[in-house]
């Protein structure tokens, strides 16, 4: 993940979740540890497609859809996978036994966030540091096999930082909906449209 789009995870979390539409670039800068002239670089383009207003040393959001389907047109999951592994004990099996310190999205953020689903699902999507991701490579050890199924954990690198952008170890709502935008599995699509629902947008 690159690090103008935890501008956008940030700022959107506020948003949908605690009803925050007006920002600081020196206070997001802070808040991530990045420079001012990456928040404003993350903002060039949302200002001009009207998404945020620009005033003084502050920023509005006015259209958060539009901040939505920009990041996730420009998201990159596969990019981020650091490690994928074939549970062949299932999905249930791979949530339960996972780190502690993992954040979940996808199909799984979805179903702890909301404690139900839409559809069944046959992967788990994960967030987590280098240090976690070699201790779920223990757990879920891979042997090359003629007939092995196809991965259905997948670990994605976890930048720092990240955890502002979520609550109790599940990514927030517009992090949700930016990963299932990219996930090709059919399911995705009916997450995507539940979430719209909840999400109001």
């Amino acid at each position: 993940m690159k690090k103008k789009e935890l501008v956008y995870a940030l700022v959107l979390h506020c948003f949908f979740e605690q009803r925050q539409a007006k920002f600081t670039q020196l206070e997001l800068a802070r808040q991530l540890g990045i420079s001012t002239s990456t928040v404003n670089n993350a903002l060039s383009p949302l200002v001009k497609m009207g998404a945020v207003v620009v005033g003084g040393m502050n920023f509005r959001v006015v259209d958060a859809k539009k901040i939505l389907l920009y990041w996730a047109s420009a998201r990159n999951l596969k990019k981020d996978v650091i490690f994928s592994a074939s549970v062949e004990e299932g999905v249930s099996f791979a949530e339960k036994h996972l780190p502690a310190e993992v954040i979940f999205t996808g199909f799984t953020g979805f179903k702890f966030k909301f404690s139900s689903v839409p559809a069944d699902y046959a992967s788990v999507y994960v967030y987590a540091s280098d240090f976690a991701a070699k201790q779920i490579a223990k757990r879920f050890p891979q042997q090359e096999t003629k007939r092995q199924s196809p991965a259905n954990l997948f670990v994605l690198k976890k930048p720092e930082k990240l955890e502002l952008a979520c609550e109790n170890s599940v990514a927030s709502n517009a992090l949700l909906f930016v990963d299932l935008w990219n996930l090709r599995d059919w399911q995705a699509k009916e997450f995507l449209a539940e979430l719209d629902k909840k999400m109001g947008v």
